[in-house]
């Protein structure tokens, strides 16, 4: 039995059902860097997935791997619960120079389990005893996470029957544009003000401004600022969850900072450790900083190797703007391409924002298809949406020109092999 044969079957033998990525991309996969990854065959891949958004700035960047080696060799703090440590602040340091000030964002920083789904618990806790309320407001087709409150939050009906308990204190309304022609903002609105709405006051309203898992539903500033003076007049608590679409994927750090509004509770986590290391974190407003100590905790509150990479992170792309018109520049070079092949498949259009772009092809066996196809040509490529119909690409931030460019082609190529035969079956 051959080594790579082994390890295939181990994977069988004893991993559990659960796993789901390696089941689209069944390679074993060795090294990374930057945007490309290779196997144990020798295959060289490149990524548009970056770790659904978990590796912004790319596989192995050599600044921060520097940084992390240093600070292992030195015997560094590698576990702190949530003492004070040198890492620590030095990363609330950078985070507070390059990040909120420049932002006029007044928010403590509050350091939760290493999850976006534990940034998002820990925000519904903070927005439920500031209010005294229990009912929070989410969206059709969000996405918060996995464990039962950020569950209860979350629309998909197949990761929601996983929970096995009646998931509650949640009212789902219409995100912006779900029905055509309908005003969702105005429905909200009605239902706030109407003393027989049957909708109970509520203590946040949690909203993602691109919903990555939901099939990249994009949130009009109008809307966005709707939703939040609707909640100051009624007392409830705006919450982003930027967990995806933070770390500059739509283009600024925060989704949000372009959109007219600030939050009053922001979640974290994905990229916000820059090098893939587990790091979640909540900003909240100073008068809503009122969670007693350990109120809310966990043993990995904090990771201290995160703070080390993710200085190094918000120093070197974001003490100034240069990075984000370098983002937008290459989100041009994607929407390009993606209309490209737009062109190939009836129907097809483009969805979401910055750095956070794909493809609604109409069907979910259509771009589960062509993402397979793709792969076999060397190139990772998710899908999303209620029905996985949007080809998603989440290409690192940092990803070169050239190898953007290559994954396109790919992608078309797949593409061009995959719609016609699937516009035929389907006739």
């Amino acid at each position: 039995m051959s080594k790579t044969t082994e390890i295939e079957t181990i994977f069988s033998r004893r991993e559990s059902k659960v796993r789901s990525y390696c089941r689209t991309f069944d390679a074993i996969f060795t090294t990374a860097q930057g945007s490309e990854l290779w196997d144990t065959k020798g295959q060289r891949f490149i990524d548009f997935l970056a770790g659904c958004s978990a590796l912004n700035y790319g596989h192995n960047d050599p600044d921060m791997k520097a940084a992390l080696i240093e600070h292992i060799s030195g015997n560094g703090i590698t576990h702190g619960l949530d003492l004070h440590t040198q890492a620590k602040a030095d990363f609330i340091t950078a985070f507070e120079n390059c990040i909120l000030k420049s932002r006029n964002l007044d928010h403590k920083v509050m350091f939760t389990g290493p999850t976006g789904s534990n940034a998002v618990e820990a925000a519904l806790k903070i927005a439920r005893k500031v209010t005294g309320r229990s009912n929070v407001i989410a969206f059709t087709n969000g996405f918060h996470g996995m464990t039962l409150g950020a569950l209860a939050a979350t629309g998909n009906s197949y990761h929601r029957a996983g929970a096995g308990a009646t998931l509650s204190g949640i009212s789902r309304l219409p995100f912006d544009g779900y029905v055509n022609g309908a005003a969702s903002l105005e429905l909200l609105e009605r239902l706030l003000q109407d003393p027989s709405s049957g909708l109970d006051a509520p203590a946040a309203i949690l909203l993602e401004t691109v919903q990555g898992e939901g099939g990249l539903n994009v949130a009009s500033d109008h809307w966005l600022r709707g939703v939040a003076e609707l909640a100051r007049t009624h007392g409830a608590l705006l919450v982003i969850d930027d967990v995806q679409a933070g770390c500059g994927r739509t283009g600024p750090f925060f989704s949000f900072e372009e959109m007219g509004v600030s939050p009053d509770i922001v979640t974290l986590a994905k990229s916000i450790s820059g090098f893939g290391l587990p790091m979640g974190l909540v900003l909240v407003r100073p008068k809503h900083d009122i969670l007693g100590p350990a109120e809310h905790n966990g043993t990995f509150r904090g990771n201290t190797h995160a703070f080390v990479t993710a200085r190094i992170a918000i120093e070197k792309f974001w003490s100034n703007d240069s990075f984000q018109h370098d983002i937008n520049r290459r989100s041009q070079i994607v929407t390009t391409g993606l209309k490209r092949i737009a062109e190939t498949i009836p129907g097809a259009r483009l969805k979401g924002k910055g750095m956070m772009l794909g493809l609604d092809v109409g069907s979910g066996n259509i771009a589960s298809a062509i993402c397979r196809r793709a792969f076999k040509d060397g190139l990772i490529i998710e899908t999303s949406g209620a029905h996985d119909e949007v080809v998603k690409v989440l290409a690192p931030l940092t990803t070169p020109d050239t190898q953007i460019h290559e994954g396109l082609q790919i992608l078309l190529n797949a593409a061009q092999e995959i719609a016609p035969a699937a516009h035929v079956a389907a006739e």
